[in-house]
């Protein structure tokens, strides 16, 4: 396992070229920055900076409960989708067991597995550069027990349908959790046939839908992440 190289800070790649601009494209920041609103909220939280923060999260969790109408002891948070994605290996995962993946796909995948001591099993994204749910699904085995699909996947930028992944989710093994990773999926709106990963999740199937404040909502710097 090697470690994880985050994208350089822009003013560090300014020091070292003798730059006065640089675009950063690497971490797909947004470059619209956040909502003014956004701004106001973190000004006025900032005057509580000397008060440890509320770990269980009851504002924000009390939020996405309203947003999404689903009950807030179905809802996670974490220090960005990362952390979850960790959590998920280490909870879901072991030895003997097996994480199945796009490649390429999201790097911060692959350590769920390394860390839990499970087999990592990446299957080739098809020649349209999408998941290959049919090869995924022949992929499985009894050891199977977390499967990612990133919706749209991070590299390559495209999606599966409602009807591709309704397929895939039909027959699966009880034991096996599907994670479909909804970090991009503000910005694919106008993809027909999309999935809302929180469907599954509501008709109690064995899904966990992610998403992120970070990308769409311009807000990478606090770290939002939730399932």
């Amino acid at each position: 396992m090697t470690p994880y190289q985050p994208g350089k800070p822009v003013e560090e790649v300014k020091r070292e070229l003798g730059l006065d601009r640089v675009t950063k494209l690497a971490s797909n920041e947004n470059p619209f920055g956040p909502s003014p609103l956004a701004v106001e909220a973190v000004k006025r939280a900032a005057e509580g900076m000397h008060v440890y923060p509320d770990g269980a999260a009851y504002d924000l969790k009390s939020a996405i409960e309203r947003k999404f109408g689903i009950g807030r002891e179905r809802i996670m948070v974490g220090n960005g989708s990362d952390e979850l994605i960790h959590l998920l290996g280490l909870l879901l995962l072991g030895d003997d067991t097996e994480l199945i993946m796009a490649d390429p796909g999201f790097s911060r995948y692959d350590p769920s597995a390394h860390i839990a001591g499970s087999r990592l099993v990446k299957v080739p994204v098809d020649g349209d550069f999408r998941h290959d749910l049919p090869a995924m699904r022949a992929a499985i085995t009894d050891r199977t027990r977390l499967v990612f699909v990133a919706n749209p996947n991070n590299p390559t930028g495209t999606v599966v349908t409602k009807t591709e992944l309704d397929a895939f989710l039909a027959d699966l093994p009880s034991e096996v959790t599907v994670v479909v990773d909804e970090a991009y999926v503000e910005f694919a709106r106008h993809a027909p046939d999309l999935p809302d990963a929180l469907d599954y999740v509501k008709e109690g199937r064995n899904v966990v839908a992610l998403r992120t404040m970070s990308k769409a909502y311009g807000l990478a710097g606090v770290r939002i992440g939730y399932g």
